[in-house]
């Protein structure tokens, strides 16, 4: 079995800035000339997650607002007197989303459904530079 490792690099603008990259993954399959394994997409930190959704411009504004809803940012959480920071509901959010997916991949390509892209959502208060682990096992 082998294992391919790579890392994906996106600029995001904080307060769940979200992004599709599905396109980032799958040339990554395609330049390592990987026909059928799984791949693990992972978002190593606490403020930022990964999903998968129709990324279409509707449904990311009612994911903002779910996930304001349920954690919003102007809550005052005990995680930001311990650290004197402002994203409590970042970390919150990023829990509840979760930090990874793993994907099969059959003939070359990501066994997504039609409208299924995989995500990233930055949840931090602040732009940060993410770093995102990908393992391609064949």
């Amino acid at each position: 079995m082998a294992v391919v490792s790579d890392i994906i690099c996106v600029s995001t603008k904080g307060k769940r800035d979200i992004i599709d990259i599905t396109s980032m993954i799958q040339e990554l399959i395609t330049g390592n000339e990987v026909k059928d394994g799984i791949v693990t997409v992972f978002m190593p930190g606490s403020t930022a997650a990964l999903t998968t959704i129709e990324f279409e411009p509707g449904l990311i504004k009612d994911l903002d607002q779910f996930l304001e809803n349920i954690l919003p940012y102007k809550v005052e959480y005990k995680h930001h007197n311990t650290w004197h920071d402002d994203n409590g509901a970042a970390h919150l959010q990023s829990a509840l989303i979760g930090p990874s997916v793993t994907i099969p991949i059959v003939n070359g390509t990501l066994t997504l459904g039609t409208w299924q892209q995989v995500i990233l959502v930055d949840c931090d208060t602040r732009p940060r530079n993410r770093k995102i682990v990908v393992q391609i096992l064949q």
